[in-house]
């Protein structure tokens, strides 16, 4: 017996891949699993076609011969590579995207906390941006880092240990209130 799915357009997140040194091939599975819109860079564009991965966009001033058959080809122009792919996704109206990358800058995501749901997997992390009144629940100690600079933070089910770091108490939910729209905050994978 075999079960099918229908994935209907833009119902999962598109999937953005700037860099893989510290991804590994399972995680990347995972994200890959519901066949999500794929938008690359050049290198990981060839990295992933020695896979055998279909791939979606390039984002790319200079167009690649012969690397798949339908890429289409997002051209960066004056904006950065995170900007040009996260302006394509929110004017076509995608909903969510994940982000996988060697490099972390908040700044580069902060213009789009308010148009599309960012999950960002950076350096065995998962980002993320969350409302006042976020709850989660989490094993007992585990790290979450407050990565957005906040006026006023109150926390239940956590216990300060560095400076913008908590743990998780024990087994259950974490909450988290501030003034702030949005804050982003990073979990352990």
């Amino acid at each position: 017996m075999s079960s099918h799915h229908i994935v209907r357009e833009k119902q999962e997140p598109a999937l953005l891949v700037l860099g893989l040194d510290n991804f590994d091939d399972e995680q990347l599975g995972q994200l890959l699993e519901w066949s999500p819109t794929l938008i690359v860079t050049p290198d990981i564009a060839e990295k992933l076609n020695a896979y055998g991965i279909k791939i979606d966009w390039i984002i790319t001033d200079d167009a690649i011969d012969n690397l798949q058959s339908d890429i289409k080809w997002l051209p960066v122009g004056k904006d950065t590579t995170i900007a040009a792919a996260l302006n394509y996704l929110t004017n076509q109206g995608y909903p969510s995207v994940n982000v996988v990358t060697d490099e972390f800058e908040l700044d580069d995501y902060l213009p789009f906390a308010d148009k599309i749901n960012l999950v960002i997997f950076y350096d065995q992390q998962k980002i993320y941006a969350v409302s006042s009144g976020f709850g989660k629940w989490k094993p007992g100690g585990e790290i979450i880092n407050i990565l957005s600079k906040t006026i006023a933070l109150k926390t239940l089910g956590l216990e300060e240990v560095d400076e913008d770091e908590y743990k998780t108490i024990a087994d259950g939910f974490f909450t988290l209130e501030f003034h702030e729209p949005l804050i982003f905050i990073a979990e352990s994978l």
